[in-house]
């Protein structure tokens, strides 16, 4: 625990004017991000008698070990800024609102020729209009089942879509009327895209329009005898209402504005937002925060709209924001909105009338969320809470385990072999610390064996010592050691010893292919590093010899503060180093589950990017290791020729011949093919038999090539 006096900065340093600032921990880690009017007067709350701090404020400051600022000119310009690293740092003490689902959206893809509406999750893509967002899924399919009637825009994927057009037969859509068949010209691009700007106008509230016009076409069918269109015209505008009242009127000057109400204790805060657009509720969502800091629901409020509109431009920022309390001060939150949505945007406390009768059913929603995840966590927490303190028990640590690494080996008959750190902090899978390695046979700069074959015990020594040794680099950088420690690699040693999930994290390869991007910030940018922190629990998966190879393996690093064990898949038994017995816990067990969990999620990630890197393997050829012949001229060549096998045979002079392809090239590919070996013989995956021609990479076989590890 520092105390903050010896970080204080000197009086008369700290500027008097706008700006953001941040505190670091040991590490360098940012911790807190927070912006000011005046900077000298804000930082100097941190730093009065920490009796009189609130004890989340008293918690963050000794746990820093330094604060320092970046001095803007306006507050908007601090409120941007702030967002910016939050989004960027993550820091712990910050508050961070967590949606309590991924929610999907109604998307019309206006980027396209030809537009798709769809149901979309996650990020927002350009060129790409939004509805909702919804509860469920469902809910959308329903509305747009029913508006294809009206709007029959595509819906299909780009492979069928582009399958209709190849055979010239639409799909089933097409043939019952919800699709306008654009794939085989029933219709032109320009017409289609008229469609699809009609069905936007409707989602987006302009009804009227389209209901009256709809309904004097069957009054004009109805008049002309036309009794069949009439009726089919009379069924449309049916559909029309049937998808309007899924979404009830509940302002009726058909306002445009989003509704944020805040349910808070003292530890938890649950935001509830409604999105109305037209005056009908157009979608919902809802976030749970702890409240790491103290804050009021002021600043809860401030909060929601930075994670509400920070990545947003245009009309996703409504008109009109209603909250329950405004920020203080308000003024640069309001231009920061302005500025978002290029348009003037109010934002206010409803006093009276429907708008404050529907904040107040916000409100009820808010506090359910809040009751409804005390409860979930509630059990949660103390099934996590018991979990590690079995764990801290059974393996004699001094404390429990808070951070624990798992590490897994996994390959294909030697072949391939790779390994997997997978991270669990307070008994969560925390994803953005999940690392890869390639297992390359050496220790440092000396190669000790040969990386294929099926030696996990020297893989798992290797993984191990890797990682360690980055964590002792990253210590010395970061000024904890006064020396270089001995085991350390030298400073010129290539980066990127484990490449991070690719789900979560920038894709990396290993050490001698690429250096992270991270590898390359400075130390004063305080993200997060690789390998900077420590954990309090090493989990291997295997029995004693992994163990003790793990151990070896930080002995010689001289890490003797970080615990070990290990995992047996046989009979679920927990190994220590140097102990001839193993500890069996209850099958009942938290603990046991909490291990299991964490061995488990380490073996789905190494064999998850074995496999992928197996396929690469196999779908490689000598084509791709010729200089300058990209993925144009190689398609060309093996077009031209039919397989690898021909082109192989073919003469310079025959090669020359393929559209694109000069005589120095053809000379080149002639010759990498001369000196490659000869390309796997494919299989017939139904028969067994062996195809003689290799025109195409073989298919991996796990029956026949061995088992996935």
């Amino acid at each position: 625990m520092a105390d903050p006096s010896s970080y204080r900065p000197k009086p008369g340093q700290i500027p008097d004017s706008p700006g953001v600032y941040k505190f670091r921990d040991e590490h360098g880690r940012v911790i807190y991000v927070g912006k000011a009017k005046s900077l000298r007067q804000r930082l100097a709350n941190y730093f009065q008698d920490l009796a009189g701090l609130h004890p989340r404020t008293r918690t963050m400051v000794t746990t820093a070990a330094s604060v320092e600022w970046t001095v803007v000119s306006t507050e908007v310009e601090a409120l941007q800024l702030e967002y910016s690293w939050i989004k960027e740092f993550d820091p712990r003490f910050n508050v961070k609102y967590r949606d309590d689902k991924s929610y999907p959206y109604l998307a019309v893809t206006l980027g396209e020729e030809f537009p798709r509406v769809q149901v979309m999750r996650g990020a927002k893509k350009k060129g790409v209009r939004y509805f909702g967002p919804y509860a469920h899924a469902w809910a959308i399919r329903e509305t747009v089942d029913l508006l294809l009637r009206v709007f029959p825009v595509r819906t299909c994927s780009a492979g069928v879509f582009k399958r209709s057009a190849q055979i010239g037969r639409p799909c089933l859509l097409g043939y019952i009327g919800k699709c306008s068949a654009p794939c085989v010209g029933r219709i032109s691009p320009e017409e289609h895209r008229e469609l699809a700007e009609e069905f936007c106008d409707f989602m987006a509230g302009r009804t009227g329009a389209h209901i009256r016009r709809l309904e004097r076409g069957m009054q004009e069918a109805a008049e002309e005898m036309e009794y069949e269109r009439a009726a089919r015209l009379r069924d449309d505008i049916g559909a029309l209402k049937r998808a309007m009242e899924k979404s009830a009127v509940v302002l009726a000057d058909a306002t445009d504005a989003d509704l944020i109400a805040v349910a808070e204790d003292e530890l938890e805060a649950a935001v509830q937002i409604f999105h109305v657009r037209g005056g009908r509720v157009r979608g919902q969502r809802g976030w749970v925060t702890d409240k790491v800091e103290a804050v009021t629901t002021a600043g809860l409020v401030e909060h929601a709209l930075q994670q509400l509109y920070g990545e947003e431009r245009g009309d996703a920022v409504p008109k009109e924001v209603l909250v329950p309390a405004l920020p203080e001060p308000v003024e640069p939150v309001t231009q920061w909105l302005t500025q978002r949505r290029g348009a003037q945007v109010s934002l206010r406390i409803p006093q009276r009338g429907d708008k404050k009768d529907l904040m107040a059913t916000v409100a009820r929603n808010a506090q359910q969320a809040l009751a409804l995840h005390k409860t979930k966590r509630a059990s949660d927490l103390t099934t996590r809470s018991r979990a590690l303190e079995e764990i801290a028990q059974a393996l004699d640590l001094d404390s429990v385990p808070l951070r624990i690494e798992c590490f897994d080996i996994s390959h294909l008959q030697g072949e391939d072999v790779v390994a997997s750190m997978v991270v669990f902090e307070d008994g969560l899978a925390r994803k953005s610390e999940y690392r890869r390695f390639q297992i390359k046979g050496r220790i440092g700069d000396t190669q000790v064996w040969h990386g294929e074959g099926q030696d996990d015990v020297r893989s798992m020594h290797e993984v191990i010592g890797r990682r360690f040794r980055r964590y002792l680099q990253e210590k010395q950088k970061s000024g904890e050691w006064g020396e270089e420690p001995a085991a350390a690699e030298p400073p010129g040693t290539p980066a990127g010893d484990g490449a991070p999930d690719p789900t979560t994290a920038v894709e990396a390869s290993d050490a001698s292919e690429a250096v992270d991007p991270a590898d390359r910030l400075t130390d004063e940018e305080g993200r997060p590093k690789r390998f900077a922190y420590p954990p309090q629990l090493v989990v291997v998966d295997g029995g004693a010899p992994q163990v003790a190879a793990a151990r070896r393996a930080m002995d010689e690093l001289g890490i003797d503060d970080v615990a070990v064990c290990g995992l047996a898949k046989r009979l679920e038994e927990v190994w220590l180093p140097g102990e001839d017995d193993p500890v069996v816990l209850p099958r009942s067990s938290e603990g046991l589950y909490l291990l299991q969990r964490v061995r488990d999620e380490a073996h789905r990630f190494a064999i998850t990017y074995q496999r992928n890197k197996r396929g690469k393997r196999l779908k490689s050829s000598p084509l791709d290791a010729v200089p300058g012949l990209g993925e144009t001229r190689r398609q060309a060549l093996l077009k031209h020729f039919g397989s690898l096998k021909k082109l192989r045979a073919a003469t310079v002079e025959e090669i020359c011949q393929v559209p694109g392809v000069g005589r120095k090239t053809a000379e080149t590919v002639a010759a990498a093919l001369a000196t490659a070996p000869p390309s796997a013989p494919a299989v017939n995956t139904a028969t067994g038999e062996i195809i003689e021609d290799d025109g195409a990479p073989p298919a991996a076989l796990p029956a026949e090539r061995g088992q996935d590890r």
